[in-house]
């Protein structure tokens, strides 16, 4: 799986048990991953993840830790988190067949990022509010509660069908059109700024009138998300709300940036 292992991540978030970041490693491993993230486990290195990971000790060595999700998921233009139940966050919801589709075809074009969260209370909305969709394993309802290590082993086995299914005779080839070639997807660290400047500049002009903003840009995130917007498109954007805020500005008799 050498094409997805340059451009997928694996990111477990506020992992407990280091014996799970150790089995998601062996996980991994069986299905040709390797691009393990982490992002503040509470015990790692740890002797107990590299006995549960059985022979995935390199992919142990070789996994970045970050000390936030900003981190982990910088350069990544598409990111999926997986959740066990529906939470307050208006997310399209995915079967992990159906992800694990969207994230082979879009680790072509660049990183992309598959999000997993705590054992006991899985992704904060915040946490949510950063993927394009989550990622829901259809479990019996009478007994619902999945291992971190098993989701990952379950979702690792789809991405080996999704890569396995693009490798057939008649499979596109994924090199662009000559004089074609698309402009690079905008990343998440690029769309949180821009998110940032957007909330910045809908206070600037009054946008809100006083309301709180929260439902607001939670709708706009899913909006500019389901959009997939590449670098050239968000930068023509970031120049609009720097025209109003400017607008903004003069309308109000303050003084101009340069």
């Amino acid at each position: 799986m050498t094409d997805i292992q340059a451009s997928l991540r694996i990111v477990l978030v506020g992992t407990q048990h280091p014996g799970n970041i150790g089995s998601a490693a062996r996980a991994m491993k069986t299905m040709g991953l390797s691009g393990l993230h982490l992002v503040a486990p509470e015990r790692f290195p740890d002797v107990e993840a590299n006995t549960l990971a059985a022979g995935a000790d390199d992919l142990l060595a070789s996994a970045a830790v970050h000390a936030d999700l900003d981190a982990a998921l910088a350069g990544c233009h598409f990111v999926l988190g997986t959740s066990a139940r529906r939470r307050h966050v208006p997310l399209p919801e995915l079967s992990p067949r159906q992800a694990a589709a969207q994230l082979v075809e879009a680790a072509a074009r660049g990183p992309v990022a598959l999000l997993f969260g705590r054992e006991r209370t899985g992704l904060e909305n915040e946490e949510l509010q950063r993927c394009h969709a989550s990622v829901g394993i259809p479990t019996n309802p009478g007994f619902s509660s999945l291992n971190l290590a098993a989701a990952v082993q379950v979702l690792s086995y789809e991405l080996r069908l999704a890569w396995l299914a693009t490798q057939g005779p008649e499979a596109p080839s994924g090199r662009p059109v000559p004089g074609a070639e698309p402009e690079p997807p905008a990343t998440a660290d690029e769309l949180e700024r821009y998110f940032a400047h957007l909330d910045q500049a809908l206070h600037d002009i009054d946008f809100h009138k006083g309301k709180p903003p929260e439902m607001v840009m939670a709708r706009l995130r899913r909006l500019y998300l389901r959009a997939g917007l590449d670098a050239r498109e968000l930068k023509i954007l970031r120049g609009i709300l720097a025209e109003a805020q400017r607008m903004a500005r003069l309308a109000r008799g303050g003084p101009m940036k340069a």
